[in-house]
This record gives C-alpha cells, structure tokens and sequence, in this order.
C-alpha cells in the first residue's frame, strides 16, 4: 500500500485534495475493450474539467450492446444513441426523465454500442464551483453522489455529447494520477434498470461516502 495513493480496503482512507489535479489521460486503447474489463478499472481515475473541477470515480456501470436489454443501443443506433457506436473514448451523454443529464465513456469497438455509465464522484477539486451550480448540497458528499448530480457538478450537459476524452482540448478527459483501482472487486445488481437486473455489472469503491448507493 502507498502512503501517497492509498488502496480502499476495508477502511476507506480520503485522498488529500488539490487545487488542480495532475495525471496523465488515459489513452484509447483503454477503452478500446469490453466495458465489463474498462468498468472496474475506470474506479479510482478522475474526471476532470478544463476549468478546474475534478472527482475521483467511485461508482460505474457497464452497458453492453446488442447482448444487454438494459443497453440503450440494444435495439440498434438511433439519432439518440449515435455517439455509443463512435470510436472508443468519447462521452456519450443523454437526457433522462426529462430533467437529468448523464455520462458515460464510450467503450469497446467502432459500431458495438458498449459504454461505461459514470454513477458517481468523489470530489477533490474545484468544490467551490460544483457548490456554486448545487447550492442545495448540504455535504461534499452530496454533490457527485449520483450520475444526474455529478453531471450538474461538473458541468456536463448535452453540449459534451460526443467529446473525445482523449483529447485534452475538448475540454474534459479521464486522468489516471496514480491511484490504483480497488482489487477484487465484486460486481453488483445496477441501478434503476428494469431489464438485465440480473446481470452483475455494477462496482464501486467500498466505503466511500460518495456512492449514490451501498
């Protein structure tokens, strides 16, 4: 275990936070593989905004195309879903109950329709501006803890549909700064899905208080 990243094991252990948050971005080749091998992975990366804002992935979902009922490309690409069959490492993002924003990282091959759903942030910099756009967040914990409130946090709305993560100057990318994903991680039922539940393909880091749920 290092001192300066330290492993979530069966105590959570917060890391220190920063202003700015450094780390070089993952390259495509990550998420050019099946989105149950990028999911779990993804745990402890971060994503960051040009502007400052950053938090640590605590809580993922894997979507899995033409074999996964719960997918929204499971039935095929449609104008909605477009951007899930694109290359591997882009943003996909879509309006849910006509109120909601959420993010997930493009996975797998050109045309598949695989992605990982971004349920959760630790926030570790730029809290300043995620509280300026969720003032009604009475904890830290409660700005990203969930994928409708990491995305008002950080700012992401449709206009981010389509963004390639792996190019910096588009404004957000996925940063891998050194903290090693949780080991062994057990997958788990997703969330408010009523198709696939049985299907384990959810993770997140345990013990940290900003998973939108245990």
């Amino acid at each position: 275990m290092s001192a300066k990243h330290p492993m979530v094991t069966d105590r959570y252990i917060a890391p220190k936070r920063r202003t700015r948050w450094p780390g070089s971005i993952l390259a495509r080749k990550f998420f050019h593989r099946d989105p149950r091998e990028v999911a779990p992975e993804l745990l402890n990366k971060v994503l960051a905004c040009a502007d400052g804002r950053a938090g640590r992935i605590v809580e993922v979902e894997a979507y899995c195309g033409a074999i996964d009922p719960a997918a929204h490309s499971y039935r095929g690409k449609t104008a909605r879903n477009a951007v899930m069959f694109g290359p591997p490492g882009h943003m996909y993002v879509y309006f849910t109950y006509g109120m909601h924003w959420c993010c997930n990282t493009v996975c797998g091959d050109e045309g598949e329709g695989a992605g990982v759903l971004i349920r959760a942030l630790e926030p570790i910099a730029g809290i300043e501006s995620m509280r300026a756009v969720r003032p009604h967040a009475a904890r830290d914990r409660d700005l990203c803890s969930g994928p409708a409130r990491l995305t008002q946090a950080m700012g992401i709305t449709g206009e981010q549909n389509g963004i390639d993560l792996v190019k910096a100057r588009q404004g957000y990318t996925v940063l891998d700064d050194g903290m090693p994903a949780p080991e062994n991680v057990p997958g788990s039922a997703r969330i408010g899905i009523r198709e696939g539940t049985d299907l384990l393909w959810r993770w997140y880091v345990a013990g940290n208080p900003n998973v939108s749920k245990p």
